[in-house]
């Protein structure tokens, strides 16, 4: 997963970076005190960025520690922002992007500060170098079944904004989970662009054609694109319902048109992190976020109650192994599924 941005909303606080010090600010005994993050957009889009800033913010507060927010800062200058952020004290830099995982380590290495980043468990550099690794297909799972109980039409809808691995590992277990509930349910499925990320115009565009189809319930995957997807759902003629990602967007839902989101919370990854550096045990694992640690199904009031309690029976399934969700990391995979 790479992750570039997502939809739009509320600004957060952003702290600026702070005077340089020493390079390879490491934790002393007291532990890590100063934390930084670089998110490549802004921390107000009610997804990837915000809730990465959000979690940040967390685990900052549990261990007494500032935090320094550099948000928005693209994939263009990403070297000089990391090494800026490790040379200003800091003794934890979070890079939240996949797009990151490339450059982070070099710059871990250099200033000798611990650096996280996505999408590459390869990155395993002892003190320095981490990885964040996603099984975001089990909360789509998840979203599936609730989809599946809520259609009147009997066609879901999967909208993603790009060619993007957690957008291909979503959709199958959404796809897997739908079928779980009704194995007749039919998908339409549809993709912005490429690398369609920030594009709200393409996503509303591609959602319209996905409720024309006949979808009544739509499974959207976009970052900046999703604002599209929400304006295409709010003003259809038809009921349709929207499955959001990552955040939760419903302080922006004015039509009561949000069925629910997958949201993750890195947190607790984030906690499980700087908890290693104060041992000296950080950069030997890696780190999952999963259903039993930050990633859940957003209950919302137009879900029924025996329908939430599935979900919860589902999930529980899921975490001990009874229910298998397939990965599908690919868009050649995901037909198959579909078909």
């Amino acid at each position: 997963m790479r992750r570039k941005t997502l939809s739009a909303g509320v600004a957060l606080l952003v702290i600026g970076v702070t005077a340089s010090v020493t390079t390879g600010a490491f934790a002393s005994k007291a532990g890590v005190s100063k934390i930084a993050i670089a998110t490549p957009a802004k921390a107000n889009d009610y997804g990837w960025n915000q809730q990465g800033v959000a979690a940040a913010h967390n685990v900052a507060k549990v261990n007494g520690a500032k935090l320094t927010v550099n948000d928005g800062i693209g994939y263009d200058n990403t070297q000089a922002v990391l090494l800026r952020l490790a040379r200003s004290g800091n003794q934890f830099v979070i890079a939240q992007a996949s797009g990151y995982n490339a450059i982070a380590p070099r710059v871990a290495v250099q200033t000798k500060v611990p650096m996280i980043s996505y999408d590459n468990p390869k990155n395993l550099i002892k003190n320095y170098m981490s990885d964040i690794e996603t099984s975001s297909q089990d909360g789509a799972y998840l979203a599936g079944v609730l989809a599946a109980k809520k259609t009147t039409t009997g066609k879901l809808g999967i909208v993603i904004s790009a060619a993007d691995t957690n957008w291909f590992k979503q959709a199958g277990g959404f796809v897997a989970g739908a079928r779980s509930v009704n194995s007749s349910v039919k998908f339409s499925f549809a993709q912005v662009g490429q690398a369609s990320y920030d594009d709200a115009a393409g996503g509303k565009r591609v959602m319209q054609a996905t409720i024309a189809s006949g979808a009544d319930v739509v499974f959207g995957m976009g970052d900046g694109a999703t604002l599209g997807y929400i304006q295409a759902v709010e003003t259809s003629a038809k009921k349709v319902w929207f499955i959001d990602v990552i955040g939760n967007p419903t302080p922006i839902d004015k039509k009561g048109a949000i069925l629910s989101s997958v949201l993750w919370d890195f947190s607790k990854v984030f906690k499980a992190a700087v908890a290693d550096i104060n041992k000296g045990t950080y950069g030997t694992h890696t780190y999952t976020l999963g259903l039993n640690n930050g990633v859940s199904l957003l209950q919302t009031k137009y879900i029924p109650g025996a329908v939430w309690t599935l979900v919860q029976q589902t999930r529980r399934g899921i975490i001990s192994g009874k229910i298998k969700v397939p990965l599908t990391p690919d868009l050649k995979s995901v037909k198959a599924l579909m078909k």
